[in-house]
């Protein structure tokens, strides 16, 4: 074996070995009464992308606690890394809550109140990581796991203490990025499916295993904060794996197709935006998408309620402590 690759190995294997058991419990039953969430499409409540009520909406319901809400469409983690023409985490989200924090407009005690974040989508697509564009200062994967698990520093500084870190869904599997994947709004040009499906499981993948290394070691330099991890991709994972668990629809299921997918023409200079299929009513809750690129509202009310589960001090089987 290569030098390179032994060390590569051994260090890998220290790594997995100071990752702690997840033993640790997070909030207790009747302490969390704020949810203040960060991320992206997936999580912004103003820009839906589900069309119709997204999870931290549905979480706060089912959990009665106070949403406040700072995620925002089209987010990367840093305009540093991977800039694009919309509101950045580091840029502009966790500024804006700290203003807000700072003029009194919001009041959120430390220990009522859990944080989460839900990003990277943007960052390992079209446009950034997976097609080298858009990309910089030599930017990574790493620094942009690191700039995610980075949050929780920045805000536990302002007094945050409660933390829960969403991975990335199993992005292989969104219509975007299946080998037999359409021309779409979010890429109508022509591309390899198959490369980009390989590059963007190697993509999320490796951001999900670094985001979990780097949490495991936040505890030894946070006391008093309780940093969790939200499985995302387990759980999309099994809702693709047994639709008939979670998807409840009147519409056969489907967790290959979207309730608004479009085929759009390869040519860009076409006035024709493309076919649309829509499900409508009850037919809707039959999909784990929403469009090629983000869950469908019935993905969300799922994910929302585990995350009501965290709120209340309840067990998820998909959400781990590290402290």
């Amino acid at each position: 074996m290569a030098p390179i690759k032994l060390v590569l190995l051994q260090t890998l294997a220290l790594l997995a070995a100071a990752v702690p058991s997840l033993a640790a419990h997070g909030p207790v039953p009747g302490q969390i009464k704020n949810l203040v969430t960060f991320g992206d499409s997936y999580t912004d409540v103003v820009a839906v992308s589900n069309g119709g009520t997204q999870w931290p909406v549905y979480a706060a319901g089912y959990a009665g606690a106070n949403l406040f809400p700072y995620a925002r469409s089209g987010a990367p983690c840093s305009q540093l890394l991977t800039p694009r023409p919309f509101p950045g985490v580091v840029q502009d989200e966790i500024p804006l809550y700290l203003a807000d924090l700072h003029n009194g407009s919001i009041h959120v005690p430390p220990g009522e109140t859990l944080y989460t974040l839900w990003i990277g989508t943007n960052d390992i697509g079209p446009n950034t990581l997976l097609t080298g564009t858009d990309v910089l200062n030599n930017a990574t994967i790493v620094d942009v796991t690191e700039c995610a698990v980075g949050w929780v520093s920045t805000l536990y500084k302002a007094g945050a203490r409660n933390f829960l870190f969403q991975n990335l869904l199993p992005e292989e599997r969104l219509p975007l990025y299946t080998v037999d994947s359409w021309p779409n709004r979010y890429w109508d040009t022509v591309r390899n499916t198959t490369a980009w499906h390989l590059s963007i499981t190697e993509l999320t993948a490796a951001y999900n295993a670094i985001a979990k290394l780097l949490l495991a070691a936040l505890p030894a330099t946070h006391p008093g904060a309780h940093i969790g991890l939200f499985d995302s991709y387990g759980l999309f994972t099994d809702i693709l794996n047994r639709p008939a668990a979670y998807l409840n629809g009147t519409a056969p299921l489907n967790t290959t197709g979207a309730v608004h997918a479009c085929v759009f023409q390869e040519d860009e200079s076409t006035s024709d935006p493309g076919t649309c299929f829509d499900a409508e009513g009850s037919a809707r809750d039959s999909f784990i998408w929403f469009d090629e690129l983000h869950p469908s509202e019935q993905a969300d009310r799922v994910v929302a309620r585990e995350i009501a589960n965290v709120i209340e001090g309840k067990d998820s089987k998909w959400a781990s402590w590290f402290s």
